[in-house]
């Protein structure tokens, strides 16, 4: 046993090391990469398998793939472009357009429809009425998907479907829905749904990171007709979980020429999923009466930037008189909070809306490591009080509204595979200041005395649970 040990220690210590310079070259921000390092050399033992599953804020492989099929791929993105730009938009010179535009490598695109669904049933009916009426092919992607009421109501949707033989393509995130049965899998399989798992862990130097996640919500029939928002296929997204009870969330269901940018986030998931390059009709078609000018921008941590970050960076420094931002989890970095300190000096009114009962306690516990801080530079803060808010949204001024399936916080703005439509439409708009009016009218205001009066062992709590925000 001595002789093991004495095998074993240097070789902990030399993995350290090396995982240490690891750390240093790759490791976000200087408090993140010192944290690891002196973890990596003091206690090798315990960190070096704690940073080769959570340590690292780069997806592997994700683009490499992409270009494994250069050829085909590039003509396929040549296509794309050529047949969306007489869509283009004509406001490029707007506050944030160019910047969206740089982010998501696409352009804005006039002659859409945006219909704002409101909690579970209005997303679902519109949802699985859409699915009725395919015609051709239909992509789903969800994290997570349960074996219940609305998970066999899904399925027997699909499997209906396939029985007419319009094409399936599914896509689930392994870890989200790790409680999804084989029996689920194989009875859509056998039908000839081509359903299959992100597989975030392929690849070697993935093999062990598990801390990265398809969190995307993304549904496409025909191209023609698309769905985006926050809520997952189970029954507690309908309201009937007993711990949450109302479940508050919402989607927006696209026509026009943006459904195109969804599809082609989804082929391109699909493709590191699968290795196979979907190839659909890229035919964009305005929508009758459609007024809508519409970007979808994709995000995660294969992106050579922090682009969610970057996108509420942006739609906050962009206001001129008002951000509104529904989050149920609120964890914002450095950058985040100074946008958020910048637009309160510039007299725009800052709201935030999150839940006041959590599903994660540490997440619950980091939002008092600087909230107080944020309510003295007069930002809003309001707790949503009749169930649990998951909604993402956020409106700037009366201009712009982004729903989509990036939370507030780290894990999105970095660890996540997220997917935001920015949409400017001034019915559109409307209709979500006055979702938000409705939402602030069920919440309560928080007080700054009552975060600074707060037991010492709350606070202690709060900024410890803070320190686990690179993972939560």
């Amino acid at each position: 046993m001595t002789m093991l040990i004495g095998i074993f220690l240097p070789i902990a210590h030399l993995l350290g090391i090396i995982s240490a310079f690891h750390a240093l070259m790759g490791t976000r921000t200087s408090q993140g990469a010192v944290a690891w390092i002196v973890g990596l050399i003091s206690f090798p033992v315990i960190t070096v398998p704690l940073y080769w599953i959570f340590g690292r804020n780069k997806f592997q492989g994700y683009i490499s793939a992409r270009y494994a099929q250069e050829e085909s791929h590039g003509r396929l993105m040549e296509t794309i472009h050529n047949k969306l730009h007489p869509h283009r938009a004509g406001f490029i010179d707007k506050p944030g357009i160019t910047v969206g535009e740089q982010l998501a490598q696409l352009p804005f695109l006039k002659g859409n429809d945006a219909q704002l669904l409101i909690d579970g049933d209005q997303t679902f009916d519109s949802i699985m009425a859409g699915i009725e009426q395919a015609d051709e092919y239909i992509l789903l992607q969800f994290y997570i998907i349960h074996d219940d009421g609305l998970g066999q109501r899904f399925k027997q949707g699909l499997l209906d479907k396939a029985a007419q033989g319009i094409k399936i393509y599914l896509l689930y995130d392994e870890i989200g829905s790790n409680g999804l049965p084989a029996a689920y899998i194989n009875e859509l399989k056998d039908a000839g749904v081509a359903i299959h798992s992100f597989h975030s862990t392929r690849g070697a130097r993935n093999r062990f990171q598990i801390n990265f996640r398809n969190h995307r919500k993304v549904v496409v029939v025909d191209g023609s007709s698309g769905w985006v928002g926050g809520l997952n296929v189970g029954d507690e997204y309908l309201g009937k979980s007993a711990k949450f009870g109302p479940w508050r969330d919402t989607f927006v269901k696209i026509t026009g020429p943006a459904v195109l940018q969804l599809q082609l986030s989804f082929v391109e998931d699909y493709h590191w999923a699968t290795d196979t390059l979907l190839d659909f009709k890229w035919e964009p078609q305005a929508a009758p009466g459609g007024e809508a000018t519409i970007l979808i921008l994709p995000s995660g941590p294969s992106d050579t930037l922090e682009t969610a970050s970057l996108m509420y960076q942006q739609a906050i420094l962009s206001a001129q008189k008002r951000i509104w931002i529904a989050s149920p989890y609120f964890i914002p970095d450095l950058a985040v909070l100074s946008a958020l300190h910048l637009a309160a000096l510039r007299n725009v009114e800052v709201r935030i809306l999150i839940p006041d009962k959590s599903d994660k306690y540490l997440v619950y516990f980091s939002a008092y490591a600087f909230v107080g801080k944020l309510l003295d530079a007069g930002i809003e803060f309001y707790r949503y009080r009749p169930g649990f808010l998951h909604e993402k949204v956020f409106l700037v001024d009366d201009r712009l509204a982004g729903i989509g399936t990036a939370n507030f916080d780290n894990r999105s703005f970095r660890l996540n595979f997220e997917i935001t439509s920015l949409i400017v439409d001034e019915t559109l708009v409307k209709g979500v200041e006055q979702m938000f009016i409705n939402d602030f009218q069920q919440s309560f205001a928080m007080d700054a005395d009552e975060v600074r009066n707060k037991p010492w062992w709350f606070k202690i709590l709060a900024r410890a649970s803070y320190l686990t925000a690179p993972i939560q």
